[in-house]
């Protein structure tokens, strides 16, 4: 049966290629972009199966009008993707105010914007699934990335009490959480810092362990998220690559380490 899928940031990257693969199985994609110039080549080729909205989802009072657009559009709302966002690199030290607000407004903020717009919707449809962009990037952390790690790291928290709180209105919620990927993400839509020499070394080291191994093909990510869609009991977290499971495991191995060392001045901590 035909969805109607709501999928933000959808000019480029997994969000093109998922919008696509959505539409030419049959559903209906509602596209949104900040440049609709991008999304040309699928209105096109789709028709009537897309509509395309310029949104930025900064802009909080937009994300409620692109949803109510959206809803009058084609009726309803199946499952709305939170993709839209990108990637800061710099040290923490390294980046500005600016920098850092600018990072959280969008990975954070734009996709509670979104995800508040479209609650009372799929609460009157008695379902829905929200599906959020999160990264392994929100279960552990690499250096150089650490507004963007602080962002996943929210968005983790926020979606995992979500599920909690809307389950009893049919709605599911899913944080999807890739490894590295090639797509331009750390290329054209990332943004750089001004560096400092003194973190040289640092940066000489992340850029060390990034061989070409650990990066999937964006492509085939298309048939995990697909079977997700139609899930009838979709998991709260789905990793996608290869990397990402055996990296969480040895973290939270590491970490359950660690607060059993420390479990008796933890313990005598409580007091009673």
């Amino acid at each position: 049966m035909a969805k109607t899928i709501f999928i933000t940031g959808a000019s480029r990257g997994f969000g093109k290629i998922w919008a696509e693969a959505f539409l030419k199985r049959g559903d209906k994609v509602v596209a949104t972009a900040r440049n609709l110039d991008a999304l040309n080549g699928l209105v096109n080729t789709y028709g009537k199966q897309i509509l395309p909205l310029q949104l930025d989802v900064n802009n909080r009072a937009d994300c409620f009008t692109a949803i109510e657009k959206a809803t009058a559009h084609f009726g309803s709302i199946d499952v709305l993707i939170n993709n839209a966002g990108y990637g800061l690199f710099g040290t923490i030290e390294e980046t500005s105010e600016q920098e850092a607000r600018d990072q959280i407004e969008t990975n954070f903020f734009g996709l509670l914007w979104v995800t508040q717009a479209v609650l009372p919707v799929m609460r009157k449809q008695g379902h829905g699934h929200i599906i959020q962009l999160s990264s392994v990037l929100g279960i552990t952390t690499l250096p150089v990335l650490g507004l963007y790690n602080a962002s996943k790291f929210a968005v983790e928290g926020l979606s995992e009490t979500l599920a909690t709180e809307v389950k009893g209105f049919g709605i599911n919620v899913t944080l999807i959480e890739p490894n590295g990927f090639a797509t331009d993400w750390a290329g054209a839509s990332a943004v750089n810092t001004t560096q400092l020499d003194v973190y040289d070394g640092v940066r000489a080291a992340f850029q060390a362990g990034l061989t070409d191994d650990i990066f999937g093909i964006p492509e085939a990510t298309t048939a995990a998220v697909l079977k997700l869609v139609d899930s009838e009991n979709p998991p709260l977290r789905l990793f996608l690559g290869k990397v990402a499971l055996p990296w969480a495991s040895q973290v939270y191995q590491d970490r359950l380490a660690t607060w059993t060392e420390w479990a008796d001045v933890a313990s005598a901590a409580h007091g009673k």
